[in-house]
């Protein structure tokens, strides 16, 4: 059975020193973007949330954290609050990031484009292996701990835009904590309740892959968004900013983005109003990208969208759409300005951050500076066993 195979992983899981390091950056990052939420209002509303869920909605709603792009699920943003909350370190966030990046891809792309968040639907038996791996359990009260996560294991992409996609993150996160802890004080479930589940919500697969004792803890890697909004737009906005400095955004008559239609997939808000509907915007995404010389947190508030040169160049964006594409990072986007009686063009396929791009150190910490603008807080500080303090105090 599924839940008995990921459990024996889990449990079994001895981490290399690039997974370490792999774990150590999704800390950095999560606690990072936690930080930066501090304020948001989304963050305000999740005092019903367990601690481990509010940490959860902090880490995502930005839309800043981290993604395993072959299940299309943000691990970090479940994983560590959930790992941090028990006191946990890297190697439970490792066996639960695990668990949660090959459910998410036995899942499968249509399962994503089916209108599912995938991040939700196998985060909440991510955060159970998480937990139950800290607390101790054996591979059998594992397997019991992901099957008495199945009844939370949902979550729409309707969602996407409202204050509802990062609280369901945080109810994932919750319930994770919750089906370990019944695990671990003796609750019985049926574990090919997972099997039956995967089934039901449109598994490609009946098999997981990627198994094997050597197998790296999270397959493929995680790309870094360098810019706050969903993954879909990255490319767009890096294209953009590669021909940037060549246009006068006033003078902008027309722009045509050419991609597989697969890779816009969680992009519905095409007039968006809100700093959050603005994150899964192409036509905001193009408009800011041209406007903004870096497109950090500052141009994903309800101001910055609400910009009238911000609204005048999006009624401007033309989209099309060509068949297929398999993922977010499926073929490439190929983009044209007509501006002051010239075409710029524009053509990527790998964004900065991809697991085959990863961030440059600068990149990287210009992303973590930004997040801890306004605190005392340095990099430095944010270490597995200080994370779960520092951001009780931040997020309190």
């Amino acid at each position: 059975m599924i839940a008995e195979q990921l459990a024996r992983w889990a449990h079994d899981l001895r981490p290399t020193e690039a997974d370490a390091a792999l774990a150590d950056r999704a800390l950095l990052d999560s606690v990072s973007c936690a930080v930066a939420a501090r304020e948001h209002p989304t963050t305000r509303r999740s005092a019903a949330l367990g601690e481990a869920g509010r940490w959860g909605t902090a880490t995502h709603v930005l839309d800043l954290d981290d993604l395993h792009l072959p299940s299309t699920t943000h691990i970090s943003t479940v994983c560590v609050p959930a790992v941090l909350a028990v006191g946990g370190d890297a190697r439970d966030y490792l066996a639960g990031a695990g668990v949660m990046a090959r459910i998410g891809t036995t899942l499968g792309w249509s399962h994503y484009t089916a209108g599912w968040h995938a991040t939700t639907t196998s985060g909440a038996m991510g955060a159970a292996a998480c937990v139950a791996s800290a607390f101790g359990l054996d591979a059998e009260r594992t397997a019991t701990a992901l099957a008495l996560a199945v009844p939370a294991s949902g979550g729409v992409q309707r969602a996407f835009g409202t204050d509802a996609k990062s609280l369901q993150v945080g109810m994932a996160v919750d319930a994770g904590i919750r089906a370990a802890t019944l695990a671990r004080d003796g609750a019985e479930a049926d574990v090919s309740a997972v099997d039956v589940w995967l089934s039901l919500v449109g598994a490609g697969s009946a098999e997981v892959a990627d198994l094997a004792p050597d197998a790296a803890a999270v397959p493929d890697g995680l790309a870094i968004k360098i810019h706050p909004c969903c993954y879909a737009l990255q490319r767009p906005i890096a294209a953009v900013h590669g021909i940037r400095d060549r246009i006068d955004a006033a003078t902008v008559e027309r722009v045509v983005v050419r991609t597989p239609k697969g890779t816009v997939t969680p992009l519905i808000h095409a007039r968006p109003r809100t700093g959050l509907e603005g994150k899964f915007s192409l036509e905001y995404a193009v408009a800011a990208a041209l406007l903004d010389d870096h497109c950090g947190l500052a141009s994903f508030t309800d101001q910055a969208v609400r910009r009238p040169a911000a609204q005048h160049l999006l009624e401007l964006v033309e989209i099309e759409l060509s068949d297929g594409g398999d993922g977010l990072l499926d073929g490439e986007v190929d983009i044209d300005v007509h501006a002051a009686g010239q075409v710029h063009h524009a053509r990527l396929q790998l964004p900065p951050g991809a697991p085959q791009r990863p961030p440059t150190p600068e990149e990287m910490e210009r992303k973590v500076t930004d997040c801890l603008a306004g605190t005392s807080l340095t990099a430095d500080d944010i270490t597995w066993s200080a994370a779960a303090e520092l951001l009780r105090s931040v997020l309190s």
